[in-house]
């Protein structure tokens, strides 16, 4: 048994065509979470494409009905090994946006695995069958080097939902706490900060959506008698918006932002760059908070963005001053926020300024923001498990720039939560011509590996370690 030969399986299970071959049957699962009359692929997906494949590795499954009224089911599934001193838990999603076939160029089909040089297409290679199939992958390789026997104990939680907000999730790790206790979270999903080099994240950015409206009069009057007149609602609206965020996107309202950026966090961002893709846009250097790098703004910072406005009629615009105005903003933000008064702010401030006419409310659910503390003893372990494995100094971000259920693994079960992305910026994620890399997907067999190799030989210790200290994951400093 050797780390040296659990690597070497893991290649050549990408190499031999059995990681292809597996991923081909998934992605043909046409698992549109967004579309009612998939239910029962969604079922399907779990019963005979993941179930009989953890059963072959030595899991016992039970799928678990969502407690949510119309919600697609989870599976969990544990594989328990005798006198394993801790327990790490792993998740994934099996449901994917949806297919859009007939946006995808000429030749790529979602719901087919089409491979052209690195680019591997289809829906979900990217978010999160492909991510998933790695991690699996990985973990029967290592169970051959290890001749069947890893040394602790691991759990699977694997949801159909997360691509309409995985409703249910909160509730069914609530009920399944004690089934799903573990001393550590391990999963993977979103993009490292470059295809070429290998990321660890800690925990997301929380956010939380909502709308600004203002009604003034029920129709709209002729701009040539009433101009001048009659308030604008979409002039009205568009100071209010002035008055949160200013012309460079920095946010103006000071209980909007985070306490501070810690300087574990800082040290942590100092080596990311961000974007510089072949597909990526350019970075606007003078956009958002002045003072920060381009890394700090998006994985440091708070960021408050208009996602849409509307005022009178767009499309076939007419000379009359529109009666109303709406517009959909969202907040992204980083653990150390007033997040659960946000929304408070935002009326108090507008009202200072004299937008009493304006109308806030919020959209959908609020997403906590989570955080591990980079200095936590599995994030240093982690981060020397991959840079072993792979050979280069992997990214740390001390939280990805985009929301995750994470909050449901850091607050709800209490742990400590590594991610490992086996995707990248420009995989067009939820969007045509989804794809992932096969170079990426090869070298992630190979660290995924490493660090199922790894547990089984450092785990426990960091494990017994941790029991007597408390996990932070709410803000950078214990």
């Amino acid at each position: 048994m050797s780390r040296t030969r659990a690597l070497t399986l893991a290649a050549n299970y990408f190499d031999d065509g059995r990681f292809q071959q597996v991923l081909a049957r998934r992605v043909a699962c046409p698992t549109e979470s967004q579309e009612p009359s998939r239910d029962a692929v969604l079922a399907q997906y779990l019963a005979q494409q993941i179930v009989p494949d953890l059963e072959a590795l030595g899991f016992v499954c039970r799928t678990v009905a969502n407690p949510m009224a119309g919600g697609s089911p989870f599976l969990l599934a544990e594989r328990a090994e005798t006198g394993a001193s801790f327990t790490v838990l792993s998740y994934g999603h099996g449901d994917v946006v949806r297919g859009h076939a007939a946006q995808w160029r000429q030749g790529l089909d979602p719901w087919q695995l089409t491979i052209e040089g690195d680019r591997w297409y289809g829906r979900g290679t990217a978010d999160n069958k492909g991510q998933h199939s790695v991690n699996l992958g990985a973990l029967s390789q290592v169970l051959v080097a290890r001749e069947g026997r890893l040394g602790y104990n691991l759990k699977l939680l694997l949801e159909m939902g997360e691509e309409t907000g995985s409703p249910g999730l909160r509730e069914v790790c609530e009920l399944q706490s004690e089934a799903l206790r573990a001393d550590l979270f391990l999963a993977s999903d979103g993009p490292r900060v470059a295809a070429a080099r290998p990321t660890l994240f800690l925990g997301s950015r929380g956010g939380l959506n909502f709308d600004l409206r203002i009604a003034l009069r029920p129709s709209g009057h002729h701009s040539g008698n009433w101009g001048g007149l009659l308030r604008n609602p979409g002039i009205r609206l568009a100071n209010a918006i002035a008055c949160l965020v200013d012309e460079r996107g920095r946010i103006r309202v000071p209980s909007l932002l985070p306490d501070a950026l810690p300087d574990n966090v800082r040290q942590a961002l100092k080596s990311i760059e961000v974007g510089g893709g072949v597909d990526d846009p350019q970075v606007d250097a003078d956009w958002g908070e002045p003072g920060l790098s381009p890394a700090e703004r998006v994985f440091g910072w708070n960021t408050l963005e208009v996602l849409a406005f509307k005022t009178g009629n767009p499309e076939a615009p007419v000379n009359a001053i529109p009666g109303r105005a709406s517009a959909h903003c969202q907040i992204r933000y980083v653990v150390g926020s007033d997040s659960t008064h946000f929304l408070a702010h935002v009326r108090e401030h507008l009202d200072a300024h004299g937008y009493t006419d304006v109308e806030v409310t919020q959209s959908g659910e609020l997403m906590e923001a989570t955080r591990l503390d980079p200095d936590n003893p599995w994030v240093r372990w982690a981060l020397a498990s991959i840079e072993r494995s792979t050979g280069k100094v992997p990214a740390l971000l001390p939280n990805l720039g985009g929301t995750l259920p994470n909050d449901v693994f850091a607050h709800v079960l209490g742990l400590p939560t590594l991610w490992v992305p086996h995707s990248y910026p420009a995989c067009a994620q939820h969007a045509p011509n989804e794809h992932m890399l096969g170079s990426v997907a090869r070298e992630s067999l190979q660290l995924m590996a490493g660090l199922f190799w790894d547990l089984g030989a450092e785990g426990a210790a960091i494990a017994a370690e941790r029991r007597s200290a408390p996990v932070n994951t709410r803000s950078s400093a214990f």
